[in-house]
């Protein structure tokens, strides 16, 4: 079963742990200094929030699978479709180890499907995968 992913950058991290937990009536599932997240059933949502020095706002969407197999699916579709896609396996980013594929949507909005591993317990240093939706072959470039 699968899951959706929503990841907003804060520049309040306690003032935004107050309305999502009031909004979910739920207390984050995990909490750290510079990050929470939220992992809800009603609605099946991964929702996160970070304060690590980016933009405010919405950072990414995504799709969190259970297995490799979902995850192998979902990039196969996505190639089906001849959309742009990059690979990043073993990634290590808010304190999880993951496989990724990253695409990006027809407005610029970064999607990441993903089959987490296991919990980490630094939030990750890997270079946020970033797909030009207008190149005939998907290249991952790092953030600018």
């Amino acid at each position: 079963m699968k899951r959706l992913h929503i990841h907003i950058a804060v520049d309040d991290l306690e003032q935004n742990i107050r309305f999502y937990s009031a909004l979910f009536q739920s207390q984050p599932s995990v909490l750290k200094s510079d990050y929470a997240k939220w992992l809800l059933d009603d609605p099946r949502v991964n929702f996160a929030i970070s304060s690590r020095g980016r933009q405010a706002g919405l950072d990414h969407l995504g799709v969190q699978v259970e297995s490799s197999e979902e995850l192998e699916a979902v990039q196969q579709a996505l190639v089906d479709a001849a959309l742009p896609v990059a690979e990043q396996k073993q990634a290590t980013c808010c304190y999880v180890q993951s496989d990724k594929y990253w695409s990006v949507d027809p407005q610029g909005i970064a999607w990441e499907a993903f089959h987490s591993l296991n919990s980490i317990p630094l939030f990750g240093e890997d270079p946020v995968i970033r797909v030009d939706k207008l190149s005939p072959c998907c290249k991952a470039t790092e953030p600018e």
